[in-house]
């Protein structure tokens, strides 16, 4: 089976720093090749997966200024990439929305992973191109959608990738972009309340400079509250790793939270707020705890008690790349199938 992987052209593949959707993609790719799939990856020209890649673009462009799907590059970028797909692939996956308009010129099946939260505009212009496949990567992101073929398929990541560290260091820490939505100023007064220091690492978009000026930066010392900046693999892990906890203190839905993952992968269980697929990740008592309240999950902090090795483990039955990746060849046989079933039936009319 080959499977064309369609990447938005802005970051690379897998990323040097930040981007989930891209980390998603490269272990998808490298997944489905190693147990058989021919797969071509349509990303730009910095992308390091393991797998064919093709690109028109060949630098990264990170970040962007605008909307992200109303991008002239990106839907350049897509228009090319299926266009080249559909001449030899039997399933074209897309992950971002302006591929999808042209689903209407290309006989393959075409599946779309929904990376965002609920956005009307976006859920209207789905509700167009009723004939693809949308994969939710949370259950709740299915329950404003009004689309008939939809499946979730929670993201997954290499345990291999991921140190586990069984004896932690006394900090806590926040990782992710330094924004509102992500709740960094509420990690900060969750540190202050249980005592124990942060650390916060992840990218200050310009968007969120204001909000790092006024908000968080003020109350870095280097000491009991310090930023680390963007980091890559190796040194996230060490930083998820040797962590009591992660603190995911969101303040939006968030469609799935690819680091909650990470962390559990290290040992490190998750304390967040609720909101969006939270629920379905974090396994109260197991993973971690999921409070309303800062000090709620300050007296979790200091009251944590999980084994990493049951993190780890909890993670690798439900969250591991290999059963993602199973899922999407799954699907992908699936709507092959039903394809070929469907041209015979309609020959079988013609005749």
């Amino acid at each position: 089976m080959k499977i064309a992987l369609v990447a938005p052209p802005f970051i690379a593949v897998p990323p040097k720093k930040y981007g989930g959707t891209e980390l998603f993609i490269a272990e998808l790719a490298e997944g489905l090749q190693q147990q058989g799939a021919d797969v071509v990856l349509y990303a730009n020209g910095e992308s390091t997966a393991s797998v064919e890649v093709r690109s028109i673009y060949e630098e990264e462009e990170w970040p962007i200024e605008g909307n992200i799907e109303a991008s002239l590059k990106g839907i350049s970028h897509s228009a090319w990439a299926v266009r080249d797909a559909s001449k030899t692939a039997d399933v074209i996956h897309l992950n971002s929305a302006p591929g999808l308009s042209f689903s209407h010129f290309v006989d393959q099946p075409f599946v779309y992973t929904v990376h965002h939260a609920y956005e009307q505009a976006l859920a209207e212009y789905y509700e167009k191109l009723l004939e693809v496949q949308y994969v939710t990567i949370s259950d709740f992101q299915q329950q404003k959608l009004r689309l008939p073929h939809m499946k979730t398929i929670h993201h997954g990541v290499k345990p291999s990738l991921c140190q586990l560290h069984e004896t932690k260091r006394p900090y806590l820490c926040f990782l992710g972009r330094v924004a509102p939505p992500k709740g960094t100023h509420l990690a900060i007064e969750i540190a202050k309340r249980s005592g124990i220091p942060l650390k916060i690492a992840g990218e200050i978009q310009p968007v969120y400079q204001q909000y790092w000026e006024t908000q968080v930066k003020p109350q870095v010392d280097g000491k009991f509250i310090e930023y680390v900046g963007e980091l890559g693999r190796d040194e996230k892990n060490e930083l998820l790793g040797n962590s009591m906890a992660l603190l995911f203190p969101i303040q939006w839905d968030e469609p799935f939270g690819l680091v909650m993952i990470e962390a559990m992968a290290c040992g490190t269980p998750v304390l967040a707020m609720p909101g969006g697929s939270v629920a379905e990740v974090v396994k109260e008592g197991v993973s971690g705890y999921v409070r309303s309240s800062t000090g709620e999950l300050a007296k979790c902090a200091r009251d944590l008690k999980i084994p990493a090795k049951d993190i780890r483990r909890y993670m690798e039955e439900n969250f591991s790349v290999d059963r993602m990746v199973k899922d999407y060849l799954q699907l992908y046989s699936q709507l092959v199938s039903g394809k070929a079933q469907s041209s015979g039936e309609q020959e079988s009319m013609v005749a």
